[in-house]
């Protein structure tokens, strides 16, 4: 019996090419969106991206105009509206982190304000008694400035922390050494001194204080933030270095020619 089968390499009847029609109607469809965006009128509604070429004597009449353009009494008053704003808030901000730092270590917000310098000492007349003072200095060294310092208004600087800015602890712990009345006294009800303590870099960069402890009359409150100090924040004319009492101190700042400077922390130093 004979069965017809197709020979094994004879191909089958062709049929149109799917690829090649569907390039065609692509390049149809290619055709009519170059036509639509050819038809399409340009869009008039955006602004122009390049200052216009002005000539130099219009440009410099231009900018003439802006610089005689006169202040603004309303913008005055909202600027230093805004700027007493930032103010209450920076404020507000750090009493906030002082009474979390006093929760963290087991302090009054009271004891904290005293440790952290929150709260600006009174304004007093004359230069403000500035002790450059370093954690490497016996505590007791420390409190027997605190002591004197409290009497005349003075402030006791450091460079830095202890264990670096991301370590407060050990720095409160050592504010809370130094400031605390009765050494033996632990916990929140301790009596505090009346002392501001402040980590400034800065000042002990302006005055070049090579060793510690030293002593300078500045003629600025030291304990104001950065943003709030004048451009050239006046300085101390004169350093007295040296671990001598504050009254020995004061004398050697006199000696070298600030004896009207010193005179009223010297009459400060004496009534009390």
């Amino acid at each position: 019996m004979l069965i017809a089968m197709p020979a094994m390499g004879q191909d089958l009847p062709s049929t149109p090419n799917a690829r090649d029609q569907a390039q065609a109607q692509g390049a149809v469809a290619m055709d009519r969106l170059k036509e639509s965006i050819a038809r399409r009128k340009p869009d008039t509604t955006a602004g122009p991206t390049q200052l216009p070429a002005l000539p130099d004597e219009q440009r410099r009449r231009a900018f003439e105009g802006l610089r005689k353009h006169g202040a603004s009494p309303v913008m005055d008053a909202r600027a230093r509206a805004a700027l007493d704003k930032g103010k209450a808030g920076l404020a507000a901000e750090r009493e906030i982190a002082a009474k979390r730092l006093a929760q963290a270590l087991g302090l009054e917000a009271p004891d904290m304000q005293a440790v952290a310098a929150v709260i600006a000492p009174p304004a007093q007349s004359g230069r403000v008694p500035l002790l450059f003072a370093s954690s490497s200095m016996p505590v007791a060294t420390l409190r027997t400035y605190a002591a004197q310092l409290e009497r005349v208004g003075g402030v006791i600087a450091f460079r830095g922390m202890p264990g670096g800015l991301s370590q407060v602890a050990p720095m409160a712990k050592l504010s809370a050494q130094i400031l605390r009345i009765d050494p033996g006294c632990e916990g929140p009800a301790c009596a505090m001194r009346n002392v501001q303590i402040i980590i400034d870099p800065l000042v002990f960069r302006q005055h070049g204080i090579i060793r510690v402890p030293a002593l300078g009359l500045i003629p600025a409150d030291p304990t104001q933030p950065y943003c709030e100090r004048e451009e050239n924040n006046p300085q101390s004319q004169h350093i007295i270095y040296g671990d001598a009492a504050l009254s020995g101190l004061l004398e050697e700042y006199a000696r070298l020619g600030g004896a009207r400077e010193v005179a009223d922390v010297q009459a400060r130093l004496e009534r009390r």
